[in-house]
């Protein structure tokens, strides 16, 4: 079997990518195909885990038990180890406490001492020690609403784009060693309504239940399709999907996740989505990779 040669920069240095979620399972639910794609590639992965899920529910029914839920913190760090191994990935734990999705009218406060609760510029030094150390080229996060009003998904978003202004500065944490300028930051865009539609179109036209009917007729009218990059990577759905049922607090096999058979989503929908929001690398226009600008190819390098 050919091995394709391994990507880099221009400078001939392995490609560098971090994934920053708040959560274990985040990793898994959002870009895991494409992550599974990049490190075959050769491409180097980081995952940076702001919390432990410590307060996450239990969302799994046959996971439901009172010896489960006692043991939580336990569980989903050996969780994120399994969904580490599967995707090929290094992780790298935060450290800061889960604070909950608050309900109610009106909404509770948060939990004393919770991930969202910390000053940002503080918390984000933890993330620049990652960053210098990891020196990644790209690097993933939330959009400003947290990809959904999460309070952790927020908080993910605000210390991140703080962590990448404050990784390039050398005036900023010198403890943390040399500054480092990441190249593009994109966020995760695959909830997109593009998706769904087309997605029910093709459990529709095959004569299947569509599990997105209830979503697709409550989506907000004002919600753009934020997408810029689309990365073909439906070749790996399959790698995703055994990383996310590795969280097994979280993902119900037999639930929404698993409700399109993984041929359809083959066929229908292929790729996943980022949207590109900061570049160091120019002017880019719609892109089917994270590393455009960036990587040089094998061709190029013999040359």
């Amino acid at each position: 079997m050919s091995v394709s040669p391994r990507r880099t920069d221009a400078a001939g240095d392995p490609l560098r990518l971090m994934h920053v979620h708040a959560h274990p399972d985040d990793e898994s639910s959002k870009g895991a195909a494409s992550t599974a794609m990049y490190v075959e590639q050769g491409v180097e992965v980081l995952v940076a885990t702001c919390t432990g899920g410590e307060r996450g529910s239990i969302l799994n029914p046959a996971m439901d038990r009172p010896d489960v839920l006692a043991n939580i913190t336990r569980i989903r760090a050996d969780e994120m180890a399994a969904a580490r191994a599967i995707l090929g990935v290094d992780h790298v734990a935060l450290g800061w406490v889960d604070s909950g999705l608050p309900e109610g009218d009106p909404l509770p406060p948060l939990p004393e001492g919770c991930f969202a609760l910390e000053d940002v510029d503080e918390a984000a030094g933890r993330l620049v020690k990652a960053i210098r150390e990891f020196r990644p080229h790209v690097l993933t996060t939330y959009d400003e609403n947290g990809g959904y009003p999460h309070p952790d998904h927020i908080m993910c978003h605000r210390i991140s784009m703080a962590a990448v202004d404050a990784a390039a500065d050398p005036e900023a944490w010198p403890e943390h060693g040399p500054a480092w300028q990441v190249q593009k930051v994109y966020y995760h865009a695959g909830f997109s309504k593009a998706r769904f539609e087309a997605l029910d179109q093709a459990m529709t036209a095959r004569g299947l239940e569509s599990p997105y009917a209830e979503r697709l007729a409550n989506f907000p009218d004002d919600r753009r399709d934020r997408a810029t990059c689309h990365v073909e990577c439906g070749d790996y759905f399959e790698t995703r999907d055994r990383a996310l049922l590795a969280h097994a607090t979280q993902i119900d096999p037999n639930g929404f996740f698993f409700a399109v058979p993984l041929e359809v989503q083959q066929e229908a929908w292929p790729t996943e989505e980022y949207e590109l929001v900061r570049s160091e690398v120019g002017e880019i226009g719609p892109e089917d990779d994270l590393f455009t600008g960036i990587a040089v190819e094998a061709a190029s390098r013999a040359s």
